[in-house]
C-alpha cells in the first residue's frame, strides 16, 4: 500500500472529506467528516496504518473509470473465471438543489459489487486504524455487519456476509456468480455521537444511485465549457468540486498529507487546508469549468476566514477549512511515509509566514467576481480597502514568497507583482468600494512598484525576470507577468523570460520546474519534480503571445500525465515520469483548466487573461 504508485489511486468525496482507492480495490486513505480529520485508513503512508480492500482472489486485469458525469468510481476486474465490477462512492445524501451538493452527506463510503459474467471468488480485508494508525479498534461481528470501537471513532460496516474478526481486522472470502450483487456501507460517527446503524442492501443500493444521480445533475446544470479538451476541463471542474468543503466553501489544496516531492525526500507537507494564494487562480478555473456560485462561495469563505479586528503585520496566508487560523505543524514518527519518505507531517508551519502576494490574490478575485458579488456591504468594502492599503504600506518588505520557502526572506519578484495587482485592482474597483478618495495614492504606489520591478526584477545579463530582486536565478512565477496584466505578452522582456524558462527551467520532456533547488533559496535539502501548475502557466503565457501551436504542445506534454481516471498530483518525477506530491492536487487541475481556456481564447482571437 505505502509503495503503490501515487497515480494508481482515484478520489472519492462527499464534499466533506475524501478517500483514495487503489487500482486493486483498496481504500488506502480515508478521513471522515472533514478532509483534515485524523485518518481511519492511512495505508498510503504506512502499511500498518489501515486499509479496506475488495478484489478477486486471483490475478485480474483492471480497468477503471468514473461513472459518467460523477465522482463515483467503477473498477472492472477481468479475472480468469469471470468479470467483477466494483463501484465506489462517498454518499452525498439527498438534496433537491445541486448547488448544495453534499450538504446532507451522512459520512459513509458505499461499495457495490456486481459479477457481470462467469464466477469470481472475492476476498475482502477490513482493517481500520483510526487516528493515523495509532488505534487498533475492537471489531465485533453482529447481525448486519461489523462494528469497530476504539479511540475517537465509531464505525459500522454493513454487509450481509460473515466476516472472521480478530486482531483489529475482519476478513471474508465468498463467490459471486453472473448477475449476483452485494453491497457494503461504512458509516462513521464520533465517540460522542450516536452509534451508526447497519443498512439493508436495498438502502445501500438506493444511496449509491442517489449519489451518482446528484453528481450527474450538478454536472448537467453547471458545466457548460465547450472549448478544447472539454472532457479534461469538465472533469477537473468536478475534481475541484470534490475538493471543496461544502459547509464553508473552502477548497483544499489536496486531499492528502505528506506525499513527497521526491521519493525518499523530506519535502512532505500537509495540503488539507485552504490557501489565500490560490484564490484568483481558483476563481478563474471555477468560472470556466464549474459554476460561478462555487467561485462566490470560495471568495466568501476567504473573506470571512481572513476577517478579524486584531491588528496583524500581514494577512495570514492559509486557513483551516472551517476558517481556523492556528495550523501548527507536527510530525507523526510512527508512520514511515510513502516509500519511506519521512517525516509524515500534519498541520502546516507555513501558516505563520509572511507572504505579500495574498493581497493581490484576494483583490484580483474580487475584481473577477464583481459582477456576481453585487453591491458589497460595509464590512466587505472595509476589508478589501484595508488589503489595498496594507499592500501599499508593506510592498517593500522581504517575505517568504509564493513557494513558502523556509530559507531567509527575500524581495521576491512575484510578491511585488501581486502587491501591484492589489493596487491596480483596487483602483479599478474604487467606485464599487466607495474609495475614490484613495485612487491617487494607490495609483502612485502602484507606479513605484512597477518601477521597482522593472528596475530590480529584470536582469539584462540573464535576459529574464528573475526570482528575486538583484538575483540571477529563474523562477516560473515570472510567467505571471503577462497573465496578471503587468506587461503585455508581446513585450520583449516577457518574450525573453518565456524563452529563458522554456530553455533553462525545464526537464528533458519540456515540463517546468518552479526553480532550481540548488540555489538554496528554499532552505531545504534534496530536489523535487517538475511542477504541473508552472507548466500550465507556460501554456498560458505562450497562448497570450499568440504562440498557440507551441502552447498546445506544452499542454499535451503536461496533460498526458493524468492517470486513467483523469487525476493529477502536484509534480512529475523528471526521470521516471511518475506523479509526485499530494494527490489529487487542486493547483494542477486549476492550471489545466486555465491553460485550456487561455488557448481557447487565443484561438478565438483574444489575448487577454481572465473570464
Amino acid at each position: 500500500m505505502s509503495r503503490v504508485p501515487i497515480a494508481d489511486h482515484a478520489l472519492l468525496s462527499d464534499r466533506h472529506s475524501g478517500a483514495l482507492v487503489s487500482r486493486d480495490g483498496s481504500i488506502d486513505w480515508l478521513c471522515f467528516s472533514r478532509f483534515d480529520a485524523p485518518s481511519v485508513f492511512a495505508g498510503l503512508l504506512d502499511d500498518d496504518a489501515g486499509h479496506w480492500s475488495i478484489r478477486p482472489a486471483g490475478r485480474a486485469r483492471v480497468e477503471r473509470e468514473y461513472v459518467e458525469g460523477s465522482m463515483a468510481l467503477r473498477t472492472t476486474f477481468h479475472a480468469q473465471e469471470g468479470t467483477l465490477e466494483l463501484v465506489d462512492a462517498m454518499e452525498l445524501g439527498r438534496s433537491p438543489d445541486p448547488h448544495r451538493l453534499g450538504e446532507n452527506a451522512p459520512h459513509a463510503v458505499l461499495r457495490a459489487l456486481h459479477c457481470t459474467s462467469g464466477r469470481v471468488t472475492v476476498e475482502t480485508l477490513f482493517r481500520p486504524r483510526p487516528e493515523y494508525g495509532l488505534v487498533v479498534p475492537i471489531l465485533t461481528g453482529n447481525e448486519g455487519g461489523i462494528t469497530a470501537f476504539g479511540g475517537p471513532d465509531r464505525l459500522a460496516l454493513s454487509t450481509p456476509l460473515p466476516f472472521d474478526c480478530a486482531d483489529g481486522e475482519g476478513r471474508a472470502r465468498f463467490d459471486l456468480e453472473a448477475g449476483q450483487r452485494v453491497y457494503f456501507a461504512l458509516r462513521h460517527s464520533p465517540l460522542s455521537g450516536a452509534v451508526p446503524v447497519h443498512c439493508a442492501q436495498e438502502e445501500i443500493a438506493v444511496a449509491l444511485d442517489t449519489t451518482i444521480a446528484a453528481w450527474r445533475e450538478w454536472s448537467r446544470i453547471h458545466q457548460n465549457y465547450g472549448g478544447p479538451w472539454r472532457e479534461l476541463v469538465q472533469h477537473s471542474g468536478r475534481v475541484l468540486q470534490a475538493l471543496s468543503y461544502q459547509p464553508t466553501g473552502a477548497i483544499v489544496a489536496a486531499a492528502t498529507t505528506s506525499l513527497p516531492e521526491q521519493v525518499g525526500g523530506a519535502r512532505n507537507w500537509d495540503y488539507r487546508y485552504s490557501w489565500v494564494r490560490d484564490a484568483s487562480f481558483t476563481m478563474r478555473a471555477l468560472w470556466v469549468a464549474a459554476c460561478p456560485d462555487e467561485a462566490g462561495q470560495f471568495f466568501e469563505f476567504m473573506t470571512a476566514a481572513a476577517a478579524h479586528s486584531r491588528p496583524r503585520s500581514t494577512l495570514q496566508i492559509m486557513f483551516g477549512i472551517g476558517g481556523e487560523h492556528h495550523l501548527s505543524e507536527r510530525v507523526l514518527p510512527h508512520l514511515s511515509g510513502w516509500r519511506d519518505s519521512a517525516p509524515v507531517r500534519i498541520g502546516n508551519g507555513a501558516w505563520e509566514q509572511p507572504q505579500l502576494d495574498v493581497y493581490g490574490e484576494l483583490l484580483d478575485a474580487a475584481f473577477g467576481l464583481r459582477g456576481q458579488l453585487g453591491e458589497p456591504g460595509p464590512r466587505t468594502r472595509a476589508f478589501l480597502i484595508a488589503l489595498a492599503d496594507t499592500a501599499a504600506a508593506q510592498w517593500q518588505r522581504r517575505d517568504n514568497g509564493i513557494w513558502e520557502v523556509r530559507g531567509e526572506p527575500r524581495h521576491f519578484l512575484y510578491s511585488k507583482l501581486m502587491c501591484w495587482v492589489a493596487l491596480d485592482r483596487a483602483v479599478a474597483l474604487a467606485r464599487w468600494l466607495h474609495a475614490e478618495d484613495r485612487v491617487d495614492s494607490w495609483t502612485a504606489t502602484a507606479e513605484r512598484i512597477r518601477h521597482a520591478v522593472l528596475t530590480h526584477g529584470w536582469n539584462e545579463q540573464v535576459g529574464a525576470f528573475t526570482q528575486s530582486f538583484g538575483a540571477t536565478d529563474l523562477d516560473a512565477s515570472a510567467l505571471m507577468v503577462p497573465i496578471i496584466g503587468f506587461l503585455p505578452a508581446s513585450d520583449r522582456r516577457v518574450r525573453a523570460t518565456v524563452d529563458a524558462i522554456t530553455e533553462r527551467l525545464t526537464d528533458a520532456h519540456g515540463l517546468v520546474y518552479r526553480y532550481r533547488t540548488e540555489n538554496g533559496a528554499d532552505g531545504l535539502a534534496g530536489d523535487e519534480g517538475t511542477f504541473l501548475l508552472c507548466t500550465f502557466w507556460l501554456v498560458e503565457a505562450l497562448a497570450m503571445a499568440g504562440r498557440t501551436g507551441q502552447a498546445r504542445e506544452v499542454f499535451e506534454r503536461a496533460a498526458c500525465h493524468v492517470n486513467e481516471v483523469g487525476l493529477l498530483a502536484e509534480e512529475i518525477d523528471p526521470a521516471s515520469g511518475d506523479q509526485l506530491g499530494n494527490f489529487p492536487q487542486a493547483f494542477s487541475h486549476i492550471g489545466l483548466v486555465n491553460a485550456a481556456w487561455a488557448i481557447h481564447r487565443a484561438e478565438q482571437g483574444s489575448t487577454e487573461s481572465g473570464p
